[in-house]
């Protein structure tokens, strides 16, 4: 008797447990692209600039305004798209359950963070280091974690390591005070369902638990390209969304 109880309550537990049911995965694919002329943008500092901060590291080669980084085919760079979960976290698979990586790259080279666009899980830590000759600062302005803003020293190779342990609705700014153009977005995230477009604008997502799910767009001007975009994952198949457009004029400041 006492063993059919046990067998019982071991299927009745499977039937509602995800962990238990078989689990498929598949993959979102798609691009995002500017509708219409992307507005052209005056570069952050100007080649040969004496006037500004720093200026042997700053002004050696000019630093672009990276707020909208699009090609002459109109796609859109440096847009996050990513699993959206009103709660919980979504079934991760096996493979992704622990990043790759324990910690992410987050450096400064002639006075630009590089990359403009980071995607950390709230397992990992930003390694935040300087190949510059001069001293920056590192600003966080998240809405869920506690802000950090510190020194990073010239020539920091060691850096520091920093972590945010819950997920952030959507992505934060990062800056540096010293410096006011150098401005970065972090989104951080509890699942591995988040990635930034590449320079042709694609996207493509892997390993999603199959189902309906939702996924978010924002670029730093436009916000929410996409607040609710539902995708059906179905095992084993790619499901492309095709083409996200962005109008042109909601890129103007």
């Amino acid at each position: 008797m006492r063993s059919l109880i046990a067998f019982t309550m071991l299927i009745t537990g499977c039937l509602v447990s995800q962990t238990c049911l078989a689990q498929g995965w598949g993959t979102v694919t798609g691009k995002v692209v500017v509708d219409g002329t992307a507005p052209t943008l005056k570069p952050k500092v100007v080649k040969g600039d004496q006037n500004v901060k720093d200026p042997s590291v700053c002004s050696v080669n000019g630093i672009p305004d990276k707020s909208i980084t699009v090609n002459e085919k109109g796609e859109l760079a440096n847009c996050f798209v990513y699993l959206y979960m009103r709660r919980g976290t979504p079934d991760i698979h096996p493979d992704l359950k622990v990043p790759k990586d324990a910690s992410v790259l987050f450096d400064q080279k002639g006075c630009e963070f590089f990359p403009h666009s980071l995607v950390v899980r709230t397992d990992q830590a930003v390694k935040c280091i300087s190949n510059d000759a001069c001293g920056h600062n590192v600003h966080t302005f998240p809405l869920k974690n506690e802000p950090y803003n510190l020194l990073i020293g010239a020539n920091d190779k060691t850096g520091a390591m920093l972590e945010n342990p819950q997920a952030e609705p959507l992505p934060m700014q990062v800056t540096c005070d010293i410096h006011p153009w150098m401005r970065s977005y972090w989104l951080v995230v509890d699942h591995p369902y988040a990635v930034v477009t590449d320079a042709e604008g694609n996207f493509k997502i892997e390993n999603v638990p199959e189902g309906e799910h939702t996924f978010r767009i924002w670029q730093e001007r436009v916000g929410y390209v996409e607040r609710g975009l539902d995708v059906e994952i179905k095992d084993g198949q790619v499901t492309n969304v095709g083409t996200i457009k962005v109008e042109a004029k909601d890129l103007e400041e």
